[in-house]
């Protein structure tokens, strides 16, 4: 995805609302062996690319002043209550250097597993995305989590992922847990009921 932005010299909080009044976003572009550049970007541009998933997830192309180079989306900041961006972090990449990055995860196949299919079961996400470290040409835009085989009673771990090649989980801590299988307590309720009648029928 590319990304228009241009330098701008200007900096305090009194430069930045002038910059938002006239419908651009501070930003900072920083990383590298060059020294960090302050920017200013389109609102509405920037205010709809962070709506999809892939530009919080993907190598983007800034250019800056007709020049180009590689960076991440490291973090931004919106207003409290108003639809407005007020600020952007990026960061330069290094195409030979690993970079560490949260990517996404896409729940598939929760319709076919046998936890909903037979028992009619209840999936819960336990996480939405994960810490990855690959090369930035290496950068999943998502991973998908199989769930076709997960019944009630267990759950899928960062161990079970299958990733993408050069691609590696960052570790928080032990095998985390990613999503589980449980049948909603109401539901077991009307199940044990419906036994119950069943012996009752056949006394």
């Amino acid at each position: 995805m590319k990304v228009i932005a241009f330098k701008r010299e200007l900096q305090g909080s009194g430069a930045s609302r002038r910059l938002r009044i006239s419908g651009q976003t501070p930003g900072i572009v920083y990383g590298g062996a060059e020294a960090p550049v302050l920017i200013s970007l389109d609102h509405n541009a920037l205010y709809h690319a962070l709506k999809k998933e892939v530009f919080h997830s993907s190598i983007l192309d800034l250019e800056i002043d007709g020049v180009s180079q590689q960076v991440l989306l490291r973090d931004f900041q919106v207003h409290a209550y108003k639809q407005l961006v007020l600020h952007a972090d990026f960061q330069r990449v290094d195409s030979k250097q690993a970079i560490h990055v949260k990517v996404a995860l896409h729940f598939i196949n929760a319709d076919v597993s046998p936890a909903v299919k037979l028992h009619g079961a209840t999936i819960s996400h336990v996480a939405n995305e994960i810490e990855v470290s690959c090369l930035p040409g290496q950068l999943p835009e998502f991973i998908n989590v199989d769930l076709s085989n997960i019944d009630v009673g267990h759950s899928l771990h960062v161990g079970d992922l299958v990733l993408p090649a050069g691609v590696t989980v960052v570790a928080h801590g032990d095998n985390l847990t990613i999503a589980t299988a449980s049948v909603p307590a109401g539901h077991v309720a009307a199940e044990a009921e419906a036994a119950a009648a069943v012996e009752a029928d056949k006394k």
